[in-house]
Parts: structure tokens; sequence; C-alpha cells
């Protein structure tokens, strides 16, 4: 399970401002400002975030999967799908049912991990990054993992364009997983998480599930035409 508010490492702006006691003999002394990378360089994409109740969610954020994949992937670069969380946790469960959705719409050429059946979590997760290091050429990986947040956030789903880390909104320390990840807002953060992911609806949890794993599917069948119909017509990848 991840946080709902992601930190990442700084930048800085540095302006002028009016003297100070410190002041250099020019008569400004210059102010460091932090601005976070997100909002500079990789401003979040229009249908990043969903809610579970927007009658065209999953098609919405389909075009933030489609886009991220584009901009992210390399033409005919496998894609897997780890979908993080256990069974044994309501609202944890979030990972394991879009991997067991996924796999029944079975997108083409594209490799599902963690389901009800074969979960990935905290136990396996480093036998599993192992796996994906042996792997050539190497996948492109999307991780999906439930996350707790804001009472106002409750029922999104979010697209994020940087590695997920597991475990962070119950303060474990995992390894990162993908190249982009999805969450799913299952819950209220901030206090007793591990009774809260206990306590969270299944109703929910599996409308969420469901939208994210349509969502995941239209945009997975849509790469795979775009790999068949323009296959020189990608970018390489950001990062290897």
């Amino acid at each position: 399970m991840a946080r709902y508010i992601f930190a990442s490492p700084p930048s800085y702006t540095v302006t002028d401002s009016e003297p100070g006691p410190e002041a250099p003999r020019n008569g400004r002394r210059s102010v460091i400002t932090p601005v976070r990378h997100q909002e500079v360089l990789h401003p979040p994409h229009p249908c990043s975030k969903v809610h579970v109740d927007h009658p065209d969610g999953p098609q919405l954020l389909s075009l933030c999967v489609r886009s991220l994949l584009y901009q992210r992937r390399r033409a005919g670069q496998p894609v897997w799908v780890v979908c993080v969380g256990t069974d044994r946790s309501t609202g944890d469960a979030f990972g394991p049912l879009v991997g067991t959705r996924l796999t029944e719409l079975a997108p083409p050429g594209v490799v599902v991990r963690g389901t009800l059946d074969q979960p990935v979590h905290a136990t396996n997760l480093h036998e599993f990054l192992a796996e994906v290091e042996r792997e050539k050429p190497r996948p492109f990986i999307i991780a999906v993992d439930a996350c707790l947040g804001r009472p106002e956030s409750v029922g999104f789903l979010s697209m994020r364009d940087r590695p997920l880390q597991p475990g962070s909104g119950v303060n474990k320390q995992l390894p990162e997983v993908g190249d982009l990840h999805m969450i799913g807002i299952v819950n209220v953060g901030g206090f007793m998480e591990y009774f809260v992911l206990q306590s969270t609806r299944l109703h929910l949890v599996m409308r969420m599930a469901e939208a994210a794993a349509r969502a995941l599917h239209q945009a997975l069948v849509w790469e795979s035409m775009a790999d068949t119909a323009l296959p020189q017509g990608r970018p390489a990848t950001a990062r290897e």
C-alpha cells in the first residue's frame, strides 16, 4: 500500500529580494525557493485522476495511461502490469483484484503479475524484482497498488509518472516498483493504517478495481495496435 502524497526531490529557483541584514555589497540578497519537480518538469495529465463514480472514468484514465506509455515506452518493449497487495486485507486487495480482472480481460501481449491467486506483496517483492532483472529485454512495468489519503480523495484512481513506493502508507521500507504506477485511494489515512485497511468496504474496492482494470485494458489494447501500425513512430523511453 502506498501513500496518497508522494515526496519528490525539490528543485530550486533563485530570486532577488530587498536588502536585508546579511545583504551582499550590491544591496540585494538571493532567496532560494524550493519548487517541486512534478510542477515544473512533469505537469500532471488532465485525466490523471478520476473518481470511481465518474461515468466516463475508465475511458478518461485510459487516455492518461496511453499518453504516458507513448512518452516513456519503446516500440515493441514488453509490458508488465504488476498489481501489489494481498487478499488478507480488504483495502489492500485492490491490487490483486485489478490483476485478477485484467487477467480475465487478457490484453494482448501483456504479462500480468499479482492476482488473488498469486499476489505480489512485501514477502515476495524482492523475489519478483530479481525475476524482472533477469528478463531480456527489460519489460516496461506499470505498478498498481492501494493507498490511503484525505477524506475527500477516497474513491479516486490516480496515475503517476514515476515508480511506485509500496508499503509507504504503513511505514514499510520496500524497493521501488515499475516505471509508472496507478493508485486507488481506498480509505482515509493518517492513523491506525492497518485497522483502516482491514475495515475498508469491499464493495468500494471492487468497483475501483473494475474501473482500473478497464482503463488499463483499453490503454494496452490501443498500445498493441499502435505497435503494429506505427512501430517506428514512438520515441525512446526516458529512463533505461
